[in-house]
């Protein structure tokens, strides 16, 4: 006869080891097909060419290529390889721009894509430094770019589209990635030096001290009438508590006087007074740079061994703030330069293709740029940024590889290529897949 506590446990052992299947439950089955989204159809669809499905046989099975090499059991996704036809564009379009090079900086238009994602982590992979774009569609997932940044070597970034409209810094952006930025190589302090004591010569002649900075005429009475006299009698001791002009200055005593060192002593003035306003310093009261300079130059201060040598515990000169007295911006840090630009890879998002089939019709630049005027803001935003990558792969005399589905040739036409490596590729990519598969 069983124990009564023995009982307990095996009606809790019983309890326990049995299933008690909940019938409003979704028990999901194995996965055994993935497929990619045609958008370039209207409206758009699963693609039955773009998919990967495990065979009855429990091999994989790709929509163009056929059955594939690969164990399902390796751990490789389906969904990856069902991008496999972009992802293998990409690679194709890197081969063509770096052509085996180690060393180089590739620009990519829609970083986001597949096919640019693939040359974005290729070229990586490969050493090379990649400045790439996000287009519109995910420009404003912050952790998505950030995810992106992190596939990229140092000094290679990725920025949104946004940012590539703004011409000149992504000019910037690309120069210094090829170059690791030249700091420090057009330093000049005497030039630094001139700039100033010219403007500060012509700066009394705009706000002398004869007169409050604030001029009360300036200010125009918007109240009723009967308190006129009132504002006629205050403005001026009101504004009397604000910062007065500037003395006048000697030019011949300014130009002796004033030299690289008394303006490094005039420099450093400015951090003081930021400590002394921001621990509430007695020493912030009265701060005019104005009386400053005539007063150093009539009677120039003595310059400290730190403001000459910002020395380091190992004896070297560290940049602990800037100096107009040393050319050691870059500090004798390595910075990393990418290396010339191979060339850029640009993935055609819908928006884009909208942009450069509407712009292309127009025969005459008034005719384009109306067509630009009536444009949603992201496709004109898609069609800026792409351009300016275009343009300065262009400028650098570097081919130019437009991936991305139907609207390919239509790029092609529109930004009128030098370089037919993308036609050939575009030509030649699906019959060299199939024999590698």
């Amino acid at each position: 006869m069983l124990s009564p506590t023995f009982a307990r446990v095996l009606i809790f052992l019983y309890f326990v080891n049995t299933e008690v299947e909940d019938p409003m439950a979704y028990n999901r089955k194995p996965v055994s097909s993935a497929h990619a989204i045609d958008i370039t159809s209207n409206p758009s669809k699963v693609s039955a060419l773009d998919s990967a499905a495990i065979s009855p046989s429990g091999t994989v099975v790709h929509g163009r290529f056929g059955e594939l090499d690969i164990d399902p059991s390796s751990g490789i996704p389906l969904e990856y390889l069902a991008l496999l036809y972009p992802a293998a564009q990409g690679a194709a379009a890197l081969k063509a721009i770096a052509n085996g090079a180690k060393h180089g900086t590739v620009l990519v238009y829609g970083a986001g894509n597949v096919a640019a994602m693939a040359t974005v982590q290729l070229a990586s992979a490969d050493g090379l430094a990649v400045v790439g774009v996000v287009s519109g569609e995910q420009s404003g997932n912050d952790e998505f770019v950030d995810a992106l940044k992190y596939m990229t070597n140092d000094p290679g970034t990725i920025v949104p589209e946004e940012f590539a409209c703004l011409k000149a810094n992504f000019r910037e952006i690309v120069n210094s990635t090829i170059d690791g930025g030249a700091v420090g190589e057009s330093f000049d302090a005497d030039k630094f030096l001139a700039d100033f004591q010219k403007n500060l010569l012509k700066y009394p002649e705009y706000f002398p001290n004869t007169a409050l900075s604030p001029v009360a005429d300036d200010y125009l009475f918007a109240g009723k009438e009967k308190d006129r006299k009132y504002h006629d009698e205050n403005i001026s001791t009101y504004l009397s508590q604000f910062q007065k002009g500037s003395p006048a200055f000697d030019e011949v005593v300014v130009k002796e006087a004033f030299t690289k060192e008394q303006y490094a002593i005039f420099k450093s003035k400015f951090g003081q007074q930021m400590t002394s306003v921001i621990t509430g310093d007695g020493a912030a009261t009265d701060f005019n740079p104005a009386d400053i300079v005539k007063r150093m130059t009539e009677s120039p201060e003595f310059i400290t061994e730190y403001l000459k040598n910002q020395t380091h515990a190992d004896g070297d000169f560290v940049q602990y703030e800037f100096s107009t007295l040393k050319n050691h911006i870059d500090n004798n840090v390595d910075m990393p330069k990418g290396g010339p630009l191979l060339g850029a890879v640009v993935s055609v998002t819908s928006d884009l293709a909208i942009a450069v089939e509407a712009v292309a019709k127009g025969k005459t630049l008034r005719e384009k740029a109306e067509a630009l005027q009536f444009l949603t803001e992201s496709q004109k935003t898609a069609h800026a940024a792409a351009s300016i990558v275009v343009a300065m792969a262009r400028k650098a005399g570097k081919p130019i590889v437009v991936v991305g589905g139907k609207f390919f040739e239509k790029m092609l036409i529109y930004y009128n290529f030098s370089s037919r490596k993308s036609i050939a590729i575009s030509n030649a990519l699906d019959h060299e897949l199939q024999q590698e598969n």
